[in-house]
């Protein structure tokens, strides 16, 4: 018996470790994940390629189309011509049989004849010309209409991963002036960035710049007044700058939305005034026990 309560223990000390970085790896951000960094290249990758041939298969119809126009518009003369030469044909075994009385008739009721079916002949292929002609442009629009969307996509594309790059470096930044700069450069790229101006905001409370944060919280709450992250910073700027009630306003809000929050508010430096607050205990009470 005792045997299998010592295996139960070690099996038990060995999962705990792996449950413990599996809800680590789970809380990371979406650019902290290799596998998803390269899922996402590979996505935009294939979605340049499959453009590039539809923009490729659209030139090959195009001009298939237009050999097809050109090869029924000489069909279409060649078959007028010959019915031409078989009427004159007629004409003259008339003459043959009928005699020259007849010929100052026949020949104005040829002439006739042969003017209508050019006539008739030039209305067709002028209504097969336009009507071409009209699918043509329409099919020149489309092609223009894929073509900026194509170049649009290239330009995200390409402004994706320069921000991705900036975000990298950020990470890899040594102190929080070399941050402040690099989130400068992101929101350039992408003005209003919300989650770049809640890091700014992190990196100005580093700093002291308590007013700077606060305004940089207050732009995010502006466009999404339940972001968990901007909630938090807030709450940290009031509590340096001695608005403590308003503080523990927005940690409360802020744990709503991420309930990761309270335990990382029991060792914020920022919240050193907040200690011994009622509010505040009651808050970090469940994390204390």
């Amino acid at each position: 018996m005792l045997p299998r309560i010592l295996f139960a223990l070690t099996l038990l000390c060995t999962a705990l470790p792996g449950l413990a970085q599996e809800q680590v790896y789970a809380e990371q951000s979406i650019y902290d994940k290799p596998l998803m960094e390269r899922y996402v290249l590979d996505e935009l990758k294939t979605l340049r390629t499959d453009q590039q041939d539809l923009e490729r298969r659209l030139i090959i119809q195009i001009t298939d189309r237009e050999l097809a126009v050109a090869d029924k518009s000489l069909n279409y003369a060649n078959v007028t011509v010959t019915y031409f030469f078989y009427i004159i044909a007629g004409v003259a075994s008339l003459i043959a049989m009928i005699g020259w009385q007849s010929l100052r008739e026949l020949r104005t009721n040829t002439k006739k004849m042969a003017d209508q079916q050019l006539k008739d002949a030039d209305e067709k292929l002028q209504e097969i010309a336009e009507s071409y002609e009209n699918k043509f442009q329409a099919l020149e629009r489309e092609l223009k209409r894929k073509t900026r969307n194509i170049s649009e996509n290239n330009k995200e594309i390409e402004r994706i991963n320069e921000v991705h790059n900036l975000w990298l470096r950020a990470q890899s930044a040594q102190t929080s002036e070399q941050k402040i700069e690099v989130y400068d450069e992101i929101l350039k790229i992408r003005p209003g960035d919300l989650e770049a101006l809640t890091y700014k905001a992190d990196a100005a409370m580093e700093i002291q710049e308590f007013h700077w944060a606060l305004s940089l919280c207050n732009r995010v709450l502006e466009v999404d007044d339940t972001n968990a992250h901007a909630l938090y910073q807030r709450a940290c700027a009031y509590a340096r700058l001695g608005v403590e009630e308003q503080a523990i306003s927005d940690l409360e809000r802020a744990i709503v939305g991420s309930e990761s929050l309270r335990e990382l508010a029991v060792e914020e430096a920022d919240f050193e005034t907040l200690f011994g607050n009622e509010r505040f205990d009651l808050l970090i009470e469940g994390v204390d026990s």
